[in-house]
């Protein structure tokens, strides 16, 4: 994939990229992780990216200020954990533990950060498989595995052959975006699309979900942006 250099401050680097299905330029910018692509005509003559990027850059450059700024999690930061903001605190013993808004997390300061992220890890798995189970239950089908990933492009989903993968970062979410999502892909069980027979299943297994999708949408980004180290 060519790279193009937008000169400036900062300097900013663009991914190009061709395809024989683009009939016109169009540039994005990733709320995930701020790259910046750049689709062109297979034939489009590269003078002709870089003078869209230069009438683009006020907007491109906007868009870059405005990303959400990377959160480091360590002793002292805050991490959500069910909706909800707590603070990363020292604590005592072996185990990670809540007290009021605290998260306290035993052992060394430079570790706290990957231990946060197991103890999310393994808080998520719990409460998958319980919102899971009960779906799948009440749907009165069978499912697989059940997978956590860190994938950025979907919060969920379900194979062919009834495994379910979901981004462990939804326990940081609401408890009920949580829940919609695992509703969301427990009624691919019994409808692998997304008809109109899928989402009243979806909706007879977990009711009303627009506020839910619509929260994904807004703040489900934000998400992303915790780094554990």
């Amino acid at each position: 994939m060519t790279t193009l250099v937008l000169e400036g401050d900062p300097v900013v680097r663009v991914h190009l990229r061709r395809s024989a299905r683009a009939r016109r330029l169009s540039l994005r910018v990733s709320r995930l992780d701020g790259k910046v692509s750049l689709t062109v005509p297979t034939r489009a003559p590269e003078r002709e990216a870089l003078a869209f990027l230069r009438e683009k850059e006020n907007w491109l450059r906007h868009q870059l200020a405005d990303q959400p700024v990377e959160q480091i999690v360590g002793m002292g930061a805050q991490v959500p954990l069910g909706g909800q903001l707590f603070e990363i605190v020292q604590g005592q013993g072996r185990r990670i533990s809540i007290q009021g808004a605290q998260l306290q997390v035993p052992g060394r300061a430079e570790t706290a950060g990957a231990r946060v992220q197991g103890y999310l890890k393994a808080q998520a798995r719990l409460v998958l498989h319980r919102e899971v189970e009960q779906f799948a239950t009440t749907l009165g089908k069978p499912f697989g595995r059940i997978t956590l990933r860190d994938t950025r492009s979907r919060w969920g989903s379900c194979s062919s052959t009834g495994n379910l993968n979901f981004s462990w970062r939804l326990v940081m979410a609401p408890p009920n975006v949580l829940s919609y999502v695992a509703a969301h892909e427990v009624a691919h069980l019994a409808q692998m699309n997304h008809s109109e027979r899928f989402w009243r299943v979806c909706e007879e297994l977990f009711g009303p979900y627009k506020a839910e999708r619509a929260w994904l949408r807004t703040e489900g980004t934000a998400l992303h942006r915790y780094r554990f180290g």
